[in-house]
């Protein structure tokens, strides 16, 4: 999916919400474990009753992963079951030596090798550009590097001082000066060289506000995924007013607030009900910027 596609379809739907299919068999409605894929059967019923109000679905793989083979044989059903308009995010935050990566971006982007075509993965940068480089080598993909992420532990790496030393010239002698920055924001500024906002998205947990006028400086026109809205209390009102750009820029992701709407055999309904209400908001920010 290229960036112009996925804009159309943020301002066709008013909508620039990502739905997590992160489906836990311990928390899914009991009457679903009568069905011989209980997990597939619980997507399939969200996808159906929010598919006209979001542009994209995410699935964290790890979600998928702890059932052994059944759960890749879900995973495998729900990315065929997701229709070919919506993002679909491959949440496996992999990233290792590049013939390794190489192998990743095969299993989740080349569907006649593993039967799964994601239009985006996850990735974790802090290997370096070799371990990225070979999820950015396929066409029309993306690839969404780990900025700043809204867990508390974001405090013992991303959230550090570092001191970075920048070669110049100043009245034709060379100088060597000396910056203090946060972690995070070297790398963001590292990463973003990597690709082009073309195929390079940034996670930016939405736990992390305070922060995101200056990461927009950063990166002015990479879209950035944004997890932590619902569940774990980020506030949509400051990622748009704080984030969003000319043609969006942004991918607002709930899961826990949405597929858990309801416990009941009404779950799908809850769940449409709560994505109507964010849905709503949206385009309301949206217009906004018109």
């Amino acid at each position: 999916m290229t960036r112009k596609q996925l804009t159309e379809q943020i301002f066709s739907k008013q909508s620039y919400l990502c739905i997590g299919l992160d489906t836990d068999l311990e928390k899914i409605p009991k009457h679903l474990l009568l069905f011989d894929d209980p997990v597939f059967e619980f997507n399939k019923q969200i996808i159906d009753a929010t598919k006209d109000l979001c542009v994209s679905y995410k699935m964290n793989t790890a979600f998928y992963e702890a059932n052994g083979l059944k759960g890749w044989q879900s995973l495998q059903k729900t990315v065929g079951y997701i229709p070919a308009e919506h993002f679909k995010i491959a949440d496996a935050k992999r990233g290792d030596i590049g013939n390794t990566s190489l192998q990743y971006a095969q299993a989740f982007f080349d569907s006649e090798s593993s039967g799964l075509s994601f239009d985006a993965i996850t990735v974790a940068p802090y290997m370096g550009e070799d371990s990225v480089k070979p999820f950015l080598e396929y066409e029309n993909k993306w690839t969404i590097v780990l900025g700043l992420t809204s867990n508390p532990g974001s405090a013992d790496f991303e959230l550090k001082k570092i001191s970075i030393k920048e070669e110049d010239l100043e009245e034709g002698i060379h100088v060597i000066k000396e910056k203090n920055q946060f972690l995070y924001e070297y790398v963001l500024q590292k990463a973003s060289q990597w690709g082009t906002s073309e195929n390079l998205m940034f996670v930016i947990g939405a736990t992390q506000s305070d922060e995101l006028i200056n990461i927009r400086k950063i990166c002015p026109d990479h879209f950035f995924l944004v997890p932590g809205v619902g569940a774990q209390g980020g506030s949509l009102k400051e990622i748009s007013e704080k984030a969003m750009i000319d043609d969006c820029g942004l991918l607002v992701n709930v899961s826990r607030a949405i597929i858990y709407a309801s416990s009941e055999e009404n779950f799908a309904e809850a769940a449409r009900e709560v994505v109507r209400q964010y849905q709503s908001e949206m385009a309301a920010y949206l217009n906004g910027r018109r």
